[in-house]
């Protein structure tokens, strides 16, 4: 890996980590929860720049997933979260680095990561938590893990939908225009523009994929 490379991807780590904290601070169990609504995800449409956002973001998921177990009181059963939680955000980054070439369908990555992985864990940390049924219904958790299951693979998924289509996308063009990711852009309109100008920027793009 090139000194570049582990310069994003340590960037991207400690940016993402940081976002996740003040998520976790300031709206609590919609950071992790049943229903979830992870700004930070939306930094999942790095990865349509540069394969530096795979390993950046998995260890920025990593990071504050262990400070969550302080912030939450999960204990040893927050490692869960540290472990499977960020084995999502890299699958999902590399959905997304792969199928770059067509972001609407790449930032279904994590979308669909994160909905199938995470769901499978969270009756088990809701529990140690103090979740005694499923959120807004009656049933217990005890013996309803099928249920739990459906129902944080809906939530989940529409939580990381909503993230990722109503901000992560408009990030990726956004951040198509700025003279460094341009040359980079998976997005067609915008980096045609400025092409003479950035013509370098897309033959080292070129150059290192």
């Amino acid at each position: 890996m090139k000194s570049n490379d582990i310069a994003q991807t340590g960037m991207i780590a400690a940016v993402y980590a940081a976002c996740t904290l003040m998520t976790m601070l300031f709206l609590g169990n919609l950071a992790w929860g049943p229903i979830q609504f992870r700004i930070s995800e939306a930094l999942c449409a790095l990865a349509l720049f540069t394969p530096a956002a795979v390993p950046g973001l998995t260890l920025g998921c990593a990071i504050a997933n262990v400070a969550n177990i302080a912030l939450s009181g999960t204990g040893a059963l927050g490692l869960l979260d540290v472990v499977f939680g960020s084995a999502a955000t890299c699958a999902g980054a590399l959905f997304t680095w792969k199928l770059r070439a067509h972001p609407l369908v790449a930032l279904a990555g994590p979308v669909i990561a994160n909905a199938l992985i995470v769901p499978a864990y969270l009756p088990i940390l809701l529990t140690a938590t103090g979740f005694y049924t499923i959120p807004f219904t009656s049933i217990s958790l005890d013996g309803a893990y099928p249920l739990m299951y459906l129902f944080g693979l809906v939530t989940t998924g529409a939580g990381e939908a909503v993230i990722m289509y109503v901000l992560g996308y408009p990030l990726g063009r956004s951040l198509a225009r700025a003279p460094y990711f341009r040359g980079l852009s998976p997005f067609a309109d915008e980096s045609s523009v400025g092409s003479g100008t950035h013509a370098g920027l897309a033959s080292d793009s070129g150059s290192r994929r």
